[in-house]
């Protein structure tokens, strides 16, 4: 982590302190995405931490996993994080080391603080919200949720084009990891009272909320449940169709990173295939030995892509830029 912030340009003592917190909750709780992030050059590491752990933290404070916090408390403890995010952003300071890592990084970045905001507003609808009529909704609820972290680190990880031609890419990769969580904790989604399959989408396949909970209960599946699944499954895939031209768009030291996340996220839609769909007597995950199968040859990339750019430098090509700032959606 010292060699990281070093590269980074980040000294403070106070702030390393902070960065180094956000990159444990990387490390503990993204084991996928902490693994990308390990083919990064150093220097970019640090910002992604933060911007991670800032999610991750303001996730399980909305989620309350013990369930010892009334939803009410809930929104206070947003709405304070929100005031002093909002603070931060503007060159104060916070209480909480993930938010003064987090908005150190966006200043840095130039990252904008309406996709905070975004962000903010979908985790305060997981505090009511338990369901989604249609698909619709739900990507509403998902932009907020993980489109804007596309967004966010897509400044981090540079481009070759302007950084609005690649932002759209980026929010659907973003949506399409989110949906595959979805997919793969539809039991636990269910322990929480939630569920983000959407509606309109299940009665097609003659599936409701009961059937689900029927099928929570005694850890099998449903036929009919089966096919809702590999629809979603589809859907899903679709949306990392979408998502991977954005690849091409990024920084060639970052494209390695993007790729192991691209690659190991579908692998847990192989897994639950797999599995004929069975979402209810585990929680799939893709397996070690092809995790190293996939991160091993993205570690030799990332060291060939350094070594380019690092050629490109000292023969005086000019740095690449992600060019404009991406806007948030109003």
């Amino acid at each position: 982590m010292r060699r990281e912030l070093r590269a980074a340009g980040i000294t403070d003592p106070r702030l390393c302190a902070d960065y180094a917190h956000c990159r444990e909750l990387h490390a503990r709780h993204g084991r996928t995405y902490y693994l990308a992030t390990l083919t990064l050059p150093p220097q970019r590491r640090p910002a992604i931490h933060a911007l991670y752990g800032f999610a991750r933290w303001v996730d399980d404070v909305v989620d309350d996993l013990d369930g010892s916090v009334p939803p009410a408390a809930r929104a206070a403890v947003l709405t304070r994080l929100d005031a002093e995010l909002t603070a931060a952003l503007s060159g104060g300071t916070s209480s909480e080391p993930v938010v003064r890592a987090v908005a150190d990084t966006a200043l840095r970045y130039g990252i904008g603080a309406e996709l905070f905001a975004a962000f903010l507003r979908s985790m305060r609808m997981d505090l009511t919200v338990t369901g989604y009529a249609t698909f619709a909704d739900l990507r509403g609820y998902m932009y907020g949720s993980a489109a804007v972290i596309g967004l966010q680190v897509l400044p981090v990880l540079g481009t070759v084009v302007p950084l609005p031609r690649a932002a759209p890419h980026a929010a659907a990769l973003g949506e399409a990891f989110q949906l595959t969580n979805f997919l793969r904790d539809v039991a636990e989604d269910l322990d929480r009272g939630r569920v983000y399959l959407p509606e309109d989408v299940l009665e097609q396949h003659g599936v409701d909320r009961d059937l689900l909970v029927w099928c929570r209960t005694r850890r099998r599946g449903d036929p009919r449940v089966r096919d809702a699944l590999a629809h979603l499954v589809a859907v899903n895939r679709s949306g990392y169709r979408e998502a991977e031209p954005g690849i091409a768009m990024l920084d060639p030291v970052s494209r390695p990173c993007v790729a192991t996340a691209f690659t190991l996220y579908q692998g847990i839609l192989d897994v639950i295939e797999a599995a004929d769909f069975d979402v209810w007597s585990c929680r799939h995950t893709v397996p070690r030995r092809r995790r190293a199968r996939v991160a091993v040859p993205a570690f030799g990339r990332a060291v060939l892509s350094r070594v380019a750019a690092a050629r490109r430098t000292a023969g005086g090509a000019a740095p690449r830029t992600g060019g404009a700032r991406i806007p948030g959606r109003s």
